[in-house]
Formats: structure tokens, C-alpha cells, sequence
């Protein structure tokens, strides 16, 4: 899957999560499944830990996160174009 369909995985509603971005609508953020991975969790743990997610959300939210170290996450809706 590329890149730009990873990103469609990722969304930012003020409704959910007070804005953040979050994968899919679920109240789950991006920047948990990230600290999941930084703290050693592997891809499958964290679907195991949050069912509603999938292998792909996990590496839509390391695409988010790389595109935020290239600065290129501002706003989100011209990387899911």
C-alpha cells in the first residue's frame, strides 16, 4: 500500500480526540500507536491490545509520523490527495 493510502487511514476531527490525529475516526491516535512501537510493541501486539485497528492502520500511523519528521504534515489533507 502506498504512502498517499496509508495517510487516507489517518484523520483529524476537533470532534475525536480533540483534534488529533487518529486513525480511521476511532478515538485511537496516531501518537499511540507510535509510542506503542517506540516502546517495543510489535505491529501485531498492537492489533492484539486495540482490535478495532489493522496491520495497515499500525503503518499508516508510521507513515503520519515520518511525514511529520519531513515536515510535510501541514495541513494532513494535501498528503491524502
Amino acid at each position: 500500500m502506498a504512502n498517499k493510502e496509508l495517510l487516507s487511514r489517518i484523520s483529524t476531527d476537533p470532534g475525536i480526540c480533540h483534534g488529533q490525529a487518529s486513525i480511521r475516526g476511532t478515538r485511537i491516535t496516531a501518537s499511540v500507536v507510535l509510542d506503542s512501537l517506540a516502546a517495543g510493541m510489535s505491529p501485531d501486539e498492537i492489533v492484539d491490545h486495540y482490535p478495532t485497528l489493522e496491520l495497515d492502520d499500525i503503518r499508516a500511523a508510521a507513515a503520519y509520523g515520518a511525514a511529520l519528521a519531513e515536515e510535510q504534515v501541514l495541513p494532513l489533507q494535501h498528503l491524502t490527495r
